[in-house]
C-alpha cells in the first residue's frame, strides 16, 4: 500500500460513521487488517485512545448501525451507489 492510502485508511478508520465495511469496500481489508494498520502506523497511546473509542460502537459496523443515520460521504472517498 502506498503511503497515501494507509494515510486514508487511518483518516476513515477516524471517522465514526465510517464502517469497517466502507473501508473493506474501498481497500479490500478486513476490519482485523484495519486494526493492525493502525497498530503499527500510531503512537501506542492513540492506538489505544481509537481501540477503547470503537470497541463496540455500532456505527463502525454496518449491520450494527441504524440504517436511518445518514452517512458523511467526503470528496476524497470513492463514490458508490446505495446498494453497496
Amino acid at each position: 500500500m502506498t503511503e497515501a492510502e494507509i494515510d486514508r485508511i487511518i483518516g476513515m478508520a477516524w471517522e465514526d460513521r465510517t464502517t469497517f465495511d466502507v473501508i473493506k469496500d474501498q481497500f479490500g481489508i478486513s476490519e482485523s487488517e484495519v486494526i493492525k494498520i493502525m497498530r503499527v502506523n500510531m503512537k501506542p497511546s492513540s492506538f489505544k485512545m481509537w481501540r477503547e473509542r470503537i470497541h463496540g460502537r455500532k456505527t463502525k459496523h454496518r449491520a450494527l448501525a441504524n440504517e436511518n443515520v445518514q452517512r458523511f460521504v467526503s470528496s476524497d472517498q470513492r463514490h458508490r451507489d446505495k446498494t453497496g
